[in-house]
């Protein structure tokens, strides 16, 4: 089990994101599940991210929104960094 970090920068950016985006709530936590037990089960689509963004990784809750993230596979640790559409997160 990977350990997951949720900063209050995170935790606010998610808030606004699931209150405008509802309907996304059971895949979003969904999407935590699978990170939790395992960031690199294919649904996610865990992938690193280049340029500005190198370091992070992202993961998909669904084919138009994702989750940004900073992935230690040596501690076994995410940290949440965003989520959003692919314009709000890269």
């Amino acid at each position: 089990m990977y350990t997951i970090n949720i900063t209050d920068a995170y935790k606010k950016c998610a808030k606004k994101f699931l209150r405008k985006h509802p309907e996304l709530v059971e895949r979003y936590l969904k999407t935590l599940e699978f990170l939790q037990i395992n960031p690199h089960h294919p649904s996610l689509r865990l992938h690193a991210l280049g340029g500005a963004l190198e370091g992070l990784h992202s993961v998909s809750i669904n084919l138009s929104y994702r989750i940004t993230l900073e992935l230690v596979i040596t501690d076994k640790e995410i940290t949440l960094i965003n989520v959003g559409d692919h314009q709000a997160v890269y």
